[in-house]
């Protein structure tokens, strides 16, 4: 945990830049009938009913110093697809960077071990040489910052039916696009001084037994 606050107080290094990483499943959900449009005084109406039209994964790549995100959609959350992201982190969105930090969970998916199985052993080296992974503590996927930004994704973009990739690819681009515009920051404040104080009686007694 300690070393992860760290991370977040360091200054901003567009040659050493932070990462945040998670993965959300997406449920794909199809109209049965046409919806009843916004009317004065009246709400956008929809049927219960939908149609489930199969699911997605939704990975988001957060760099909160910048104040910009990338999402991809993938149709499953393998090793595969793990690595493939890291690869992509490396060689499209930063291939300036002379190191990457990444934050994430602990997902059995989330290894050096994936990129080798994928892209054999020299090339898994290349992808990982420039990559430092920081993994958040069991329970505390709290500390990871991507976990800020797929609330606000979800929020302001998904809390309605989506029925196809198409159309959720689309509205990704349009949030992401708009966001990263802004240059909207995450900005932490929680520190080690207030996780010492928070979590005191987690903290190993430096009092003689």
């Amino acid at each position: 945990m300690e070393r992860i606050l760290d991370l977040y107080h360091q200054p901003y290094n567009p040659l050493r830049p932070m990462i945040c990483f998670d993965e959300q499943s997406l449920q794909l959900l199809k109209q049965t009938r046409v919806p009843i449009p916004l009317r004065p005084r009246h709400p956008r109406r929809e049927d219960h009913e939908y149609q489930r039209n199969s699911t997605r994964n939704l990975f988001m790549l957060a760099e909160p110093k910048a104040g910009q995100r990338h999402t991809l959609i993938t149709r499953q959350r393998t090793k595969r697809d793990f690595a493939c992201v890291m690869r992509y982190l490396v060689d499209v969105l930063y291939p300036d960077a002379e190191c990457i930090d990444v934050v994430l969970d602990n997902l059995n998916t989330h290894s050096y071990y994936a990129l080798v199985e994928t892209f054999g052993k020299t090339e898994a080296d290349r992808i990982a040489v420039r990559l430092c992974f920081h993994f958040t503590p069991t329970h505390g996927s709290w500390l990871n910052m991507a976990e800020i930004e797929l609330s606000v994704l979800t929020k302001q973009c998904l809390k309605r039916r989506i029925p196809d990739e198409w159309t959720l690819n689309l509205e990704l681009i349009a949030w992401e696009n708009a966001a990263n515009a802004s240059h909207r920051q995450i900005h932490w404040s929680f520190t080690i001084q207030d996780a010492r104080r928070v979590f005191a009686d987690y903290y190993p007694s430096s009092s003689p037994s």
